[in-house]
């Protein structure tokens, strides 16, 4: 921040977080500068049936907290809003025009008119997380936001800041949504990838011929078509019911698994306390594909396992047979033609599922054990490149998100004086 110079004279804040602020500046209580409201209940089914011009804002942090569009309104003008319940509690948002909030939204509309709402936005987002109740479903209520102090400075100060932090942030979020899009890329050529090698090969003058599966299409003159049950043992082994209570067993549960297939988040568990859907045993070079929510492509192999790993019923486990490469079945399934085919016979619209058999039943292209070695070291090699580049950039994003958090609060806390910054630039 040494580019951007201090004011003049400062003043012990009193708050040891902060440290010193500007002299001129003070702390005002949020109950003395806004009137605090709170949203309504508003179904989907009410958003279905009266679709409109007005935005309905929720606790979700997609899509600017959008729901959906209705056809009234509850709010016009001004306001900050912020989320009151669960994990986004104390998110807080700029709000203008004519809107709605459901229940989990508090609203501030202010008092008076040397509040620069924009500038009161960036202030709260500082201070609102060290107010959230943290416990099974955090919450920051109407009472706890009364009691925020934020940083009070001259209205025209408020909106040099603003102005500032409006510029600065649009450019580190641009930098950012780059860096996003460039993973996005990065992510659906290591996908195109596999799906080449595991359908057509590695060698790019093979003979092909057709496979009389529509899905599959062409495949390399010389692989074998067969069935996933006819390559692999499905559900093989499973966790019985008269289990030790204590017996301790490490769970994979869907949302373990990343759509790339990283295993993330194993709970550590006694079997009395785990859910009952946890009973599918684990070995070495199994392949676990869900069969619920399928569309979240929870598909992940087991590299390395103890005795006692679990996966839960949601998943199909695919144990490899002597005649496929375990990674090979891994990459075979995670390929965008399988993947599109398990979402396309999936069943259901709001929970699609499909059956362990079903997977069984599909079609496979399999090359002699040889060519599987060779592809699996291939891919290997790929897709460990590939995954390097993104932890890269994902860092890169990271700091860039930090750097954008410490601007906010050098700004609003005076650290920096941007008086003069538009003059200047």
């Amino acid at each position: 921040m040494s580019k951007y110079k201090r004011y003049e004279r400062y003043k012990d804040s009193g708050v040891e977080w902060i440290g010193e602020i500007p002299e001129e500046w003070e702390f005002r209580r949020i109950s003395h500068i806004c009137t605090l409201g709170r949203g309504r209940v508003i179904s989907k089914i009410e958003i279905a049936e009266n679709e409109g011009e007005h935005p309905v804002y929720s606790s979700q942090t997609e899509n600017d907290g959008v729901l959906g569009y209705i056809n009234t309104y509850d709010f016009e003008g001004d306001y900050v809003t912020w989320t009151t319940d669960g994990a986004n509690a104390g998110t807080v948002f700029r709000r203008t025009g004519r809107f709605n909030c459901t229940n989990v939204c508090g609203t501030l509309k202010p008092k008076e008119n040397n509040l620069d709402l924009s500038y009161l936005t960036y202030a709260l987002s500082l201070e609102t997380k060290r107010y959230v109740r943290l416990d099974i479903n955090p919450k920051l209520m109407n009472n706890e936001m009364a009691k925020i102090r934020v940083l009070f400075p001259p209205s025209d100060e408020q909106k040099a800041i603003a102005n500032f932090l409006d510029q600065k942030t649009a450019e580190i979020d641009d930098l950012i949504a780059d860096k996003e899009k460039l993973i996005e890329l990065l992510q659906e050529k290591r996908q195109a990838i596999i799906t080449e090698a595991v359908t057509k090969g590695l060698n790019p003058n093979v003979r092909m011929k057709d496979s009389g599966i529509e899905w599959i299409g062409e495949i390399p003159e010389h692989w074998i078509l067969s069935k996933i049950k006819y390559v692999s043992l499905i559900n093989n082994k499973t966790l019985s019911e008269s289990t030790d209570d204590d017996y301790e067993i490490d769970y994979i549960d869907i949302s373990s698994v990343t759509s790339i297939g990283e295993i993330d988040g194993i709970q550590r568990l006694n079997f009395k306390d785990a859910p009952s859907r946890a009973r599918r045993i684990l070995s070495k070079g199994d392949t676990i594909v869900s069969t619920v929510r399928t569309y979240l492509k929870a598909i992940a192999f087991i590299e390395n396992v103890q005795s006692n790993l679990i996966c839960s019923t949601g998943f199909a486990v695919l144990t490899p047979l002597s005649k496929v490469v375990p990674k090979y079945l891994f990459y075979l399934m995670r390929s965008e033609k399988y993947v599109n085919e398990i979402v396309r016979r999936s069943v259901g619209v709001s929970y699609p599922a499909i059956n362990a058999s079903d997977i069984g039943a599909l079609e496979c292209a399999i090359p002699n054990k040889d060519e599987q070695k060779y592809i699996v070291e291939y891919l290997d090699n790929c897709t460990t490149q590939i995954d390097q580049l993104v932890n890269d950039i994902q860092t890169q994003i990271q700091k860039l998100k930090e750097y954008r958090q410490s601007l906010i609060s050098e700004a609003v806390t005076g650290k920096i004086d941007v008086r003069d910054y538009y003059v200047n630039n």
